[in-house]
C-alpha cells in the first residue's frame, strides 16, 4: 500500500540513546533537558528569535488567539485543513473567509481588505503547502487597520522569504510537528514571535499560567510538549537536509512527468521550498476522481487535499460563497511524496495519471 505520506523514522539507536537519557534522569516533562535543546537547536536552524515547544499545531493556534486576546472576526483562508477553522470557532471567534488566488492557492490580500469592519481582530492566512503567502501585502493591511496576524505555518518549516525565515512575519506563526510533517516530534508544534514580552506571556500560558512555584498570575492551559517527542525532534533534524534532498527529487520527477498533464501550484519566487507535499489540479472533479479511482485499483491513496473548501462547513452555516477555493477545492489532489518512494512508483502513478485524465 502506497499511502499519500509516511512517516519518517531515524536510526533507532540514535532514539535509544535519547531515550536512555530520559531514563536516566525521570524527567519526562515540564520542560525538560530534550525540549530545551531541540528550542535551542531549531531557534538557531530557523533562523528565529523566539521558538516555544507545544504538544501539537492545533493548540499552538488556539494559544496564539489567547495570548492576542482576539474577540469578534477573524479573516482567512477556506483553502485549508479544517483545523484552522475550528481552532477559530472553538475560542469563540467567527471566521470570515477571503478567496483565494487560483495560482497561489494561497488567501488573494486583495480579498482581505474588503472583508474588514469594526469587529475584526486579526488576519489567520496559511502558507498553504508550504507556498510562502504575499506577507508584504497583508503586513501593510494589518498596519492600515491595527490589526494582529497569526500565519497557520503548519507546513512551512524551513521556508525562508527573501532570505529571511518566513516564519518571522506576522505577531505570531505557528508551526505543525505532527508525524506526517517535514519535520515531526509524533506530535508537537510550535509558535514563534518576534517579541520577547509575548513570547514569555506564551511560556506561562501553556504551563497553566504558572509563574513560579507560589505564583500563577495568569491564566493557561496544558500545551507543553513531552520530552519523548523532543528526543524525536533532535534525530530528525540531524537528518532535516537529507530528507528534503530526497523528496525533492521525487517531486522534481513528478513535475517533469506531468508537466503539460495537471496544473501545478504556482509559487512564491520570492521564497524558498521545502518539497512538503506535491498537489495537483486537474481540469475537472470527474477526472479527479477518475484518476483517484485508477490509482485506488493499484493500491495507491493519494489525498483530497483540502476538500471540501471550508466556507461550505455545516457548522458554520455560512452565507458567505467563496468560488476560487470550492472550484480548486474539487479538482486538488496530493501524490505520494516520502523517504523511501521509489522511483519506479513514481513512474507508474505518473503513467495511471496520463492515462485517466486524457
Amino acid at each position: 500500500m502506497i499511502n499519500v505520506t509516511k512517516s519518517y523514522l531515524p536510526d533507532i539507536e540514535k532514539y535509544k540513546a535519547y531515550i536512555d537519557e530520559i531514563y536516566s534522569s525521570s524527567w519526562l516533562t515540564n520542560n525538560g533537558p530534550m525540549v530545551q535543546k531541540l528550542e535551542l537547536r531549531l531557534k538557531e536552524y530557523l533562523g528565529v528569535k523566539n521558538i516555544i515547544l507545544v504538544s501539537n499545531g492545533t493548540i499552538a493556534l488556539d494559544v496564539a488567539y489567547k495570548v492576542l486576546e482576539l474577540k469578534g472576526e477573524i479573516i482567512t483562508t477556506p483553502f485549508s485543513f479544517v483545523a484552522t477553522t475550528s481552532s477559530a470557532v472553538l475560542a469563540g471567534l467567527k471566521p470570515i473567509f477571503a478567496d483565494i488566488d487560483e495560482n497561489s492557492l494561497n488567501i488573494n490580500p486583495q480579498n482581505i481588505e474588503k472583508m474588514i469592519n469594526q469587529n475584526t481582530s486579526a488576519i489567520l492566512p496559511v502558507h498553504v503547502f508550504a507556498n510562502a503567502c504575499e506577507v508584504e501585502e497583508i503586513e501593510k493591511i494589518a498596519k492600515k487597520y491595527n490589526l494582529k496576524v497569526i500565519y497557520d505555518a503548519a507546513h512551512a518549516f524551513d521556508v525562508e522569504y527573501k532570505s529571511e525565515s518566513i516564519l518571522k512575519y506576522g505577531d505570531i506563526s505557528t508551526l505543525s510537528f505532527h508525524a506526517t510533517k517535514l519535520f515531526h516530534t509524533i506530535e508537537g508544534g510550535a509558535i514563534i514571535t518576534n517579541d520577547d514580552e509575548l513570547a514569555q506571556k506564551i511560556r506561562y500560558f501553556i504551563n497553566f499560567g504558572i509563574k513560579s512555584a507560589t505564583e500563577i498570575p495568569y491564566i493557561g492551559t496544558n500545551a507543553k510538549m513531552n520530552e519523548f517527542e523532543a528526543a524525536m525532534g533532535l534525530c530528525i533534524l540531524d537528518d532535516i537536509k537529507e530528507i528534503k534532498n530526497k523528496r525533492k527529487v521525487i517531486i522534481e520527477l513528478y513535475k517533469k512527468e506531468l508537466d503539460g498533464i495537471v496544473k501545478f501550484q504556482e509559487q512564491n519566487i520570492n521564497a524558498t521550498q521545502n518539497y512538503s507535499y506535491m498537489p495537483v489540479i486537474f481540469k475537472s472533479k470527474e477526472e479527479l476522481l477518475s484518476v483517484q479511482k485508477a490509482l485506488n485499483t493499484q493500491d495507491i491513496y493519494p489525498r483530497r487535499y483540502f476538500y471540501p473548501s471550508l466556507d461550505t462547513l455545516e457548522y458554520l452555516k455560512s452565507s458567505q460563497i467563496c468560488e476560487i477555493s470550492q472550484n480548486i477545492s474539487q479538482k486538488i489532489l496530493c501524490l505520494p511524496v516520502f523517504v523511501g518512494l521509489k522511483e519506479e512508483m513514481v513512474l507508474k502513478i505518473c503513467r495511471t495519471i496520463r492515462e485517466f485524465s486524457r
